[in-house]
């Protein structure tokens, strides 16, 4: 994923009511910026730091400028959650994902379950049919250990929403098809992955039913940069 117009550097401020974030750009002036990330976004506070925004000149829009990433202790971040979807959308189609490759339709935000939408829905009408995939997307930016042989964690806060897609996702192995949840680490520092279980432990139990039903669980990496964020490669995915 390229970024469609050349982002602008600055220093963190704060991060407050999730959503917003204050930042001192490099000419000494200082902007809000939409912080497109509703987790505790744990690890990432770190007044500052240097950080990477999106300029947008749209007069209908409040906050002229969206926070893309930022960099803690020489790593890169990317903690906008509007990208991963696109993200692993593109890698698939590209083939770059061996355990999602071979099928003919990829279609995203599709209704599914109770009242869900699964990120990515792979299809086939091949002969022999291919059952559907179900993919869930999940961006990973917690990494409480920073020594170089360290893992990123997922959550970073309590999700119910996250829980009840496990769920979801069981029911669809249940039913006859294919579950995947996907876990993208948006950071460069980290080539490894795990749960987070001290920080959700309902999160936790579910994901031992969901794999225990069959989901499956992929990890992948991104190499960022201010010009674009793609993936890299295969993480480890660690037990917890």
């Amino acid at each position: 994923m390229k970024f469609e117009t050349p982002l602008i550097t600055g220093k963190l401020i704060k991060r407050y009511k999730r959503f917003l974030a204050d930042v001192e750009l490099d000419d000494g002036s200082v902007v809000t910026a939409h912080c497109a990330n509703s987790g505790s976004m744990f690890s990432l506070n770190v007044p500052g730091s240097k950080v990477w925004l999106t300029p947008n000149d749209n007069p209908k829009r409040k906050l002229k400028f969206t926070w893309e990433i930022i960099e803690i202790n020489d790593a890169l971040v990317g903690i906008n959650t509007q990208h991963p979807n696109r993200i692993v959308a593109d890698a698939i189609a590209a083939g770059e994902i061996s355990e999602l490759t071979g099928y003919e339709n990829l279609k995203r935000e599709v209704k599914y379950g109770e009242n869900s939408r699964i990120d990515i829905l792979l299809s086939s009408e091949g002969k022999p049919a291919k059952p559907n995939c179900y993919v869930e997307v999940k961006n990973v930016t917690m990494k409480r250990d920073l020594a170089p042989g360290a893992p990123a964690e997922f959550p970073d806060a309590v999700t119910k929403r996250g829980a009840k897609h496990l769920v979801e996702l069981a029911n669809m192995v249940r039913a006859g098809n294919r579950a995947v949840m996907f876990y993208l680490v948006q950071r460069n520092d980290a080539k490894s992955f795990t749960l987070a279980p001290d920080i959700d432990p309902t999160y936790s139990a579910e994901f031992t039913n969901a794999t225990q039903a069959g989901v499956e669980v992929v990890a992948y990496g991104c190499h960022i940069t201010p010009l674009e964020i793609g993936i890299s490669g295969p993480c480890i995915i660690e037990s917890h």
